[in-house]
């Protein structure tokens, strides 16, 4: 799949600006709906430690609801903490390729600052949305995450444009910073236009004993993703764990993967990807470096091609120390006939079974939620052309 040349000077980084929004009734039901199909709590706002909403250009939302989560847009915490020199542009490198030169040198809109207190349990998630509203908008958000020592927060993240809107692109940059036995769990459901243009760069650091599990949904179409996460794990006892479910119709091209770096002794990297074609491309990319010893790492990708795309699986595997431990499992196919026969001896149909069979292997029950996305995931399954499927 060739890589897509991005024009900038296609897409307006000014004149986006939105209004503030003190609450979500100010919302439409149409606006409502859209950010719930992102994972956006809209109807209880106690079922959230903190909200985080940035529209085009303009942060319109941002509050902390629970004691031992501070969240703030990107530039009020650059304010208050003097340009935030520990952590901004720290995990990544400004030059590490064309679009990190762009996020550093276009107006930054905003983004978000999410730290726990040191020792904090926040119980319930915190919820952020960059969305795009205007056709043609620029999109350019720097977010910063700051788990303090034996701190544990879940935030889950959505990005998307608004209906109607069919092309963008959104430039985001995403720096994780998880200190000594801080857990963080970190979601993201993306649900773009038809037109729009994704380029995520995306570096987390974990120390000893800390935990960083991230979860990636895209289930519609988009024109191009090219993503590539990075976490090093650089203290003892690290833990770094991947999960991607990805769907592409026609019309959607999708590079992306993950990459953990075993830094550390008793460092552990898990990475499991989840793809299926029905017309589209991807390129599946996982990479697990053993630095260390001893560490352990797996790596599992697994894509369905379902009437037509093409998937290209790309696990790659690097040890660097006699002893450490690393393994990989890759299958790109079809359904296979005896696992429908299987479920139809049973009782099901054969679109019966493959839908069944389709929604185990996407597995997207992942924590917290809201009904309506959980439904929008079924439904699209659903959809899914089970005749293709053989």
């Amino acid at each position: 799949m060739s890589e897509l040349t991005v024009d900038l000077s296609s897409y307006a980084f000014s004149g986006k600006e939105n209004p503030e929004l003190k609450d979500f009734s100010g919302l439409t039901e149409d606006g409502k709906r859209e950010l719930r199909m992102v994972g956006v709590d809209v109807d209880s706002a106690a079922s959230r430690a903190g909200t985080f909403l940035q529209f085009d250009h303009s942060t319109v939302h941002c509050k902390s609801a629970s004691k031992g989560v501070e969240v703030l847009g990107i530039r009020q915490a650059l304010r208050k903490y003097d340009g935030l020199p520990e952590y901004f542009w720290k995990a990544l490198d400004r030059d590490k390729d064309d679009f990190t030169r762009a996020a550093a040198r276009e107006e930054l809109h905003g983004g978000y600052f999410i730290r726990t207190e040191k020792g904090a349990r926040v119980s319930e998630p915190v919820q952020t949305c960059l969305f795009i509203k205007g056709e043609n908008t620029g999109q350019n958000v720097h977010n910063i995450v700051v788990v303090e020592e034996n701190s544990e927060v879940h935030i889950i993240t959505g990005c998307a444009t608004s209906h109607g809107v069919v092309s963008a692109l959104h430039l985001g940059i995403s720096e994780f910073y998880v200190k000594k036995g801080g857990r963080l769990t970190f979601t993201m459901i993306h649900n773009w236009g038809e037109e729009v243009v994704v380029r995520p760069r995306t570096v987390g650091i974990v120390e000893e004993n800390g935990v960083l599990q991230n979860n990636y949904v895209l289930l519609k179409r988009v024109k191009s993703v090219q993503s590539y996460p990075t976490i090093y794990l650089n203290g003892p006892g690290g833990v770094a764990r991947f999960n991607s479910v990805i769907v592409t119709p026609p019309g959607s091209h999708v590079d992306t993967g993950n990459r953990i770096i075993l830094n550390a002794p008793d460092t552990r990297g898990e990475i499991i990807s989840r793809t299926i074609t029905t017309g589209g491309g991807i390129v599946a990319r996982g990479e697990i470096v053993g630095n260390a010893v001893p560490a352990r790492g797996h790596l599992e990708c697994k894509g369905l091609i379902l009437g037509g795309g093409t998937i290209h699986a790309i696990p790659e595997l690097q040890g660097t120390r006699p002893g450490v431990e690393l393994s990989h499992e890759a299958a790109v196919g079809k359904i296979a006939q005896e696992e429908i026969e299987y479920l139809m001896a049973r009782g099901l149909d054969e679109d019966e079974a493959t839908s069944t069979i389709v929604r185990g292997f996407l597995n997207v029950e992942i924590m917290g939620l809201p009904a309506e996305l959980q439904e929008s995931i079924d439904r699209t399954i659903a959809e899914l052309n089970s005749g293709e499927a053989m």
